[in-house]
């Protein structure tokens, strides 16, 4: 380690320095609102520590880190993320008889460990990272201890998690017992030698896929997700919903290019599979999201859709010509996604009661009515998500399908636009709820600070609808090429 490796890991220092100040501060004396103020101060200055790393960039911190312009370009998206979040369950937290700081600790721990994901070009840490963001999320889930959803939730999670962590170890074990390495970049050399023992390279990389498939809740590894979703607090499904698959989708575009794992003989038909599942994906996301009649399950099936939509320009970057087509895609569409979803869930935190997070439809029934600014945000973030023109979400397809039209991916991209085609009835279908006439009744009161961040999102999600030219320069300049 010598001072440049220092300065590159600053914005993972502060972050790691933050926590250790968040959980002193707790164990001092526990006041809610200095553990908030602790947490965005800290996250503060990570994010400014970003523009001391970025002349280092690109900087290999052992052989475990890669601090180059994407990593940085993903911490400052899991930063800002983490900020709102933070914001946000600060009002929904007061409404619950729970210890409350330890929300932030856990929070901040889990973007540690994405931030770590996002960074890595290793097995090991990519291990580390996942294990440190999906233990604090275990906690997070069932944060509302009084409540049995979140307890029931947190223990679906936990088991599943379990399960899909092992695969994904004993699968790296493999893979290291076949090319002797454990370094993304080294798999390719290794892969051409004479001597791999084809049995454990395939069964390796089938269960590799199958761990990341179970984090990033694609077909068939998805069936956690609605559970997860409706039992875990507002503001941790839309941390899961957000963060958790953004890291993840983050180490899988730099392991699949990095390695050059579809440049070799098994290329075709681990092609086959990944198109397969994201053509799943779409469909049954969609599908299933119609027959749901609770908003967080909604969302949970969408997000199973809208991680098959993000494999169409990653699949179509494993060609090298349109590899910097494809990274631009996906992570304009995350910048997009992370906006309209965080927003979403944010709306449902702002609305939800001590007793139950609103998640019914007929909770939102008439709430143009009673809260006309509240419902005007959701309806936009609804109609992002369902990529309806002037949102973000609508010019986020257009990259996708762009970056699938340069590699001829037609097929693809005919089940992303049939399906978002679909996705559009049960989004209109919670629009419409908003809309219907209704006796006023009580609701709750949007504090200065919700309020603060759902105007920020709501104007980030125009701006990137209607003038996303900043945003793109910003990808092309910081993300990996």
């Amino acid at each position: 380690m010598n001072r440049a490796g220092f300065l590159a890991l600053l914005p993972l220092i502060v972050l790691a320095a933050t926590i250790v100040v968040v959980m002193l501060s707790i164990a001092w004396r526990r006041r809610h609102g200095l553990t908030l103020a602790l947490t965005l101060a800290g996250l503060a200055l990570g994010f400014a520590s970003l523009w001391i790393a970025a002349p280092l960039a690109p900087c290999q911190v052992t052989p475990l880190l890669v601090l180059d312009r994407y990593s940085l370009f993903f911490f400052g998206l899991f930063f800002t993320s983490e900020f709102a979040i933070a914001l946000l369950a600060y009002d929904y937290l007061r409404r619950h008889e729970v210890p409350r700081e330890e929300f932030y600790l856990l929070s901040l721990l889990a973007t540690l460990g994405a931030a770590v994901l996002a960074a890595s070009s290793h097995f090991a840490s990519f291990f580390l990272g996942l294990e440190t963001m999906s233990i604090s999320l275990y906690a997070l889930i069932a944060y509302l201890r009084p409540r049995p959803r979140p307890l029931e939730a947190g223990v679906k999670y936990l088991v599943l998690a379990a399960a899909s962590a092992a695969f994904l170890l004993f699968g790296i074990a493999l893979i290291y017992a076949a090319l002797g390495t454990l370094d993304f970049r080294r798999i390719a050399p290794a892969l051409a030698a004479p001597s791999v023992p084809p049995a454990y390279l395939a069964a390796g990389f089938v269960l590799l896929l199958a761990g990341i498939g179970f984090k990033l809740a694609l077909v068939p590894f998805h069936l956690w997700t609605p559970d997860v979703y409706e039992g875990a607090p507002a503001p941790v499904a839309a941390w899961i919903a957000t963060l958790s698959k953004g890291s993840i989708f983050a180490l899988l575009l730099r392991f699949l290019y990095s390695s050059r794992l579809l440049a070799g003989p098994a290329a075709h038909r681990l092609l086959l599979v990944l198109s397969l599942i994201a053509f799943l994906s779409m469909i049954l996301g969609n599908l299933l999201a119609l027959l749901q009649s609770n908003v967080k399950r909604i969302l949970a099936y969408s997000s199973i859709a809208h991680m098959g939509y993000l494999l169409v320009p990653v699949l179509a970057g494993l060609r090298p010509a349109h590899r910097s087509l494809a990274v631009e895609a996906v992570a304009f569409y995350l910048v997009a996604y992370f906006l309209t979803t965080l927003g979403a869930f944010g709306v449902i935190g702002v609305l939800s009661t001590a007793q139950s997070d609103a998640g019914r439809i007929e909770d939102f029934q008439g709430l143009f009515w009673r809260r006309p600014l509240l419902a005007g945000i959701f309806a936009v973030m609804l109609f992002s998500l369902a990529g309806i023109p002037a949102t973000a979400g609508f010019m986020g397809k257009y990259y996708l399908v762009a970056a699938g039209a340069s590699a001829a991916a037609w097929a693809l991209i005919v089940v992303l636009v049939v399906t978002s085609v679909i996705g559009l009835f049960y989004y209109l279908r919670i629009v419409a709820a908003l809309f219907a006439p209704l006796a006023p009744a009580p609701s709750p009161r949007l504090s200065p600070a919700s309020g603060l961040v759902l105007g920020a999102l709501l104007v980030g999600l125009i701006w990137l609808g209607v003038f996303p030219e900043p945003m793109i320069r910003l990808i092309h300049a910081l993300a990996i090429r």
